[in-house]
């Protein structure tokens, strides 16, 4: 083989490496850092993973909201008009968070399906919905509806 086509081979496969590697890289970080969505139904159902972090979101369940006195813990339920799941967190809510409220919490499930949220985002206006929210909702009143349904 020629001296000068072997070093270009060299330097071609050395970039291809380095790129393949650094590409590899990225795609990991990226891994770490990706909140999948789901939907109460999907979480009551086990289709959602323990111990990694998602987002769930649903409507604040009238009556579920139980705040701790001595903390600023607070549990509360969201639905999707199927299914509810179980949301625990500790801080300060946002202004807006109420019950019959749209919500979407960040967190981790536990062994008992319970989301132990990091963070607790509500609706800033009446008229908006989160997109993921309004889509499981729109999924749950289809399924409950052509399941009710009787030929």
């Amino acid at each position: 083989m020629h001296p000068v086509r072997k070093k270009r081979i060299i330097v071609i496969s050395s970039i291809v490496l380095v790129l393949g590697l650094a590409l590899g890289l990225v795609m990991y970080a990226l891994q770490q850092n990706i909140n999948l969505f789901y939907s109460p139904t999907q979480i009551a159902t086990g289709e959602a993973p323990e111990s990694i972090m998602l987002r769930a979101g649903g409507m604040v369940v009238e009556g579920s909201v139980h705040r701790n006195n001595k903390t600023l813990a607070v549990s509360f339920e969201i639905t999707d008009f199927v299914e509810k799941v179980r949301v625990e967190y500790k801080g300060i809510l946002p202004d807006l968070f109420r019950e019959g409220q749209g919500i979407v919490a960040q967190g981790k499930l536990n062994a008992e399906g319970t989301l132990v949220a990091s963070e607790v985002l509500a609706k800033h206006d009446e008229e908006y919905m989160p997109p993921e929210i309004a889509e499981a909702l729109e999924k749950a009143k289809l399924n409950s509806a052509s399941s009710n349904t009787s030929y």
